[in-house]
């Protein structure tokens, strides 16, 4: 009778259990993955909703610590040391504070991951404080909202809208100091392939555009003729004002474009041509 009495028991507990609704959470989490340069950035938080509230001044008072978004402290993840106006911010996960005003924000990226919101938050555990310019949004941001964006090899900003306002957050990444070092150690034994990624870098960052040209020719040189890699060539000869050379170098890297069938390159090629045929 007991073994009876404890299997209905058993049955009755795994049909409650069984029987539980799980409900919509009212701040649903949510993460951003983003590669930016050589940094990989990660934003984990919480996203509540205005919900006909008045948020700023209002939900989120001004002048006090907020812990940009609801539930556990925000975190956000550099996978290489970046800097922050200025400061410099090691490779790490931080939580992430905001002391919101009408005319400025106070952004803290604090060392401690382990608080539930501002309880126990200590102002001698954060790792650097900046102050940002929030400004005013035509269209309303209904749910808070975080992003990565503006990206750029060096660069990148860290959005927060909610509401009719937003700020951002400038990043500074260690790109081009990291590429300078992998360049100088790839370069001792490179392949194309490597001579090819260093010449693009400088391109792109407008630096000496005399060693983008050795590079690129190079690689040219040990890897064929590529008609992505002879465009590249010729913004570089154009670059270093060498036009003719990079009409021809443009017009046959159309050739090859169209062997291929991408009419991209030959579209981008036409266009340089010209213009660099009034030079």
């Amino acid at each position: 009778m007991k073994k009876l009495v404890f299997l209905l028991v058993a049955l009755l507990s795994l049909a409650q259990a069984q029987a539980q609704i799980k409900a919509p959470q009212p701040s649903p989490t949510g993460k951003i993955m983003q590669a930016a340069g050589l940094t990989d950035i990660t934003v984990e938080y919480s996203r509540p909703s205005a919900k006909g509230r008045k948020v700023f001044g209002g939900l989120v008072p001004f002048n006090e610590l907020w812990r940009t978004g609801a539930n556990a402290s925000t975190k956000v993840t550099f996978s290489e040391d970046v800097m922050i106006m200025g400061n410099k911010l090691p490779k790490a996960t931080y939580a992430l504070y905001a002391i919101p005003s009408e005319k400025q924000w106070t952004i803290v990226f604090h060392k401690n991951l382990d608080h539930w919101g501002i309880d126990d938050y200590k102002q001698e555990e954060d790792a650097i404080r900046v102050m940002v310019t929030p400004k005013n949004t035509a269209n309303g941001t209904e749910t808070f909202t975080m992003g990565i964006d503006n990206i750029k090899n060096t660069s990148c900003d860290i959005t927060i809208a909610w509401e009719n306002t937003s700020v951002s957050i400038p990043v500074s990444l260690n790109t081009d100091e990291r590429m300078t070092t992998d360049i100088k150690k790839t370069l001792d034994g490179p392949s194309a392939d490597s001579y090819y990624a260093s010449a693009r870098y400088y391109n792109e960052e407008n630096k000496d555009p005399k060693q983008a040209l050795e590079w690129i020719n190079k690689a040219v040189e040990k890897g064929g003729e590529k008609f992505w890699w002879l465009r590249l060539k010729s913004l570089i000869l154009a670059k270093n004002n060498d036009f003719k050379s990079a009409i021809a170098t443009a017009e046959r890297s159309s050739e090859l474009a169209i062997k291929e069938g991408n009419k991209d390159y030959v579209r981008m090629n036409a266009e340089s041509i010209a213009e660099w045929k009034k030079k």
